[in-house]
């Protein structure tokens, strides 16, 4: 029974070192909530920033501030907001790295509100759907209710190891690290936008017959068929054809999205790439200037 009751104090102090640094964040109809990560900055989730006027956020103590939004990045699910006047304590911030599978860990949304549970799974680097370059897996064994994507993930000692989400995979909780936080911010801060490399293709796999493969030297038997190419993008631009198949980018075979996208970070963006395809038959390479992803309209 001690046991038990030195555990709930422990989680309820948890609650009371985080709880100063969340703020509701009014930007849809119903608020979400946020992380007051650096002075005069909020991070929260980027799905529930609706509008990018007239935002304000309440802090702990009930104070209403403006709000200005510095940067979203669909990618990962995170958008930043400039808050003046904001002298709310900034997030104790835990190491994201120490996470194990089983660490208790709490979700905290405005009010406090408080949702308890464990981390489920862990796993290496990995992209969104969208693109975004997450620096860790980490999945909950939690509730996230409504309002509290943006929030944080915090540890047993009340340290903010990460920021939940619900708009990065569909029925999956996740959480983004801390070190993704803090690098996506970074970037938001400093030019509005995360800068991702383009090529203006939409591809599915397919497998390649065994005769071509040996024919052409291939050393997959998978390729990406090209099944729409975007108007003046940077792949029409270098001759790719509706139905070209890529076997291989920058001198590596890919047979899957991961592949391509492992070549399109921020820093690929105007560097050129050899495209290898399959096209009647015959190889081809073509020179493919990567460009910007372009940037979703709110």
């Amino acid at each position: 029974m001690e046991a038990l009751l030195s555990l709930s104090n422990d989680l309820a102090s948890a609650v009371e070192r985080a709880a100063p640094a969340i703020v509701a964040v009014h930007a849809r109809r119903l608020p979400s909530t946020g992380i007051h990560w650096r002075p005069g900055i909020v991070v929260t989730a980027e799905h529930t920033v609706r509008t990018e006027e007239d935002i304000t956020v309440t802090t702990s103590d009930g104070r209403s501030l403006a709000a200005r939004l510095a940067g979203r990045d669909p990618g990962t699910d995170l958008a930043v907001l400039r808050v003046e006047g904001l002298t709310a304590p900034t997030a104790s911030l835990g190491d994201d790295a120490a996470l194990r599978v089983g660490h208790m860990v709490l979700a905290l949304g405005y009010g406090p509100r408080v949702s308890w549970g464990v981390i489920s799974a862990l796993g290496p680097r990995w992209r969104s759907g969208r693109g975004g370059e997450i620096d860790r897996l980490v999945r909950l064994d939690l509730v996230l209710y409504p309002g509290f994507s943006g929030g944080p993930l915090v540890d047993a000692t009340g340290r903010v190891v990460g920021l939940n989400t619900s708009g990065l995979a569909h029925e999956t909780r996740l959480a983004v690290p801390g070190i993704t936080v803090s690098r996506v911010m970074d970037e938001l801060l400093r030019q509005g936008h995360v800068s991702r490399g383009y090529l203006g293709l939409g591809m599915q796999p397919v497998r390649l017959p065994d005769p071509l493969r040996a024919q052409l030297g291939l050393p997959g038997d998978t390729g990406l068929i090209v099944v729409t190419v975007a108007p003046d993008g940077p792949a029409a631009r270098a001759g790719v054809l509706l139905g070209d198949v890529l076997v291989g980018l920058g001198g590596e075979p890919v047979s899957d999205l991961d592949d391509v996208q492992a070549h399109l970070g921020a820093g690929r963006v105007g560097a050129a790439l050899t495209a290898l395809v399959i096209r009647a038959g015959a190889r081809a390479e073509l020179r493919i200037t990567v460009g910007e992803q372009p940037r979703r309209r709110t």
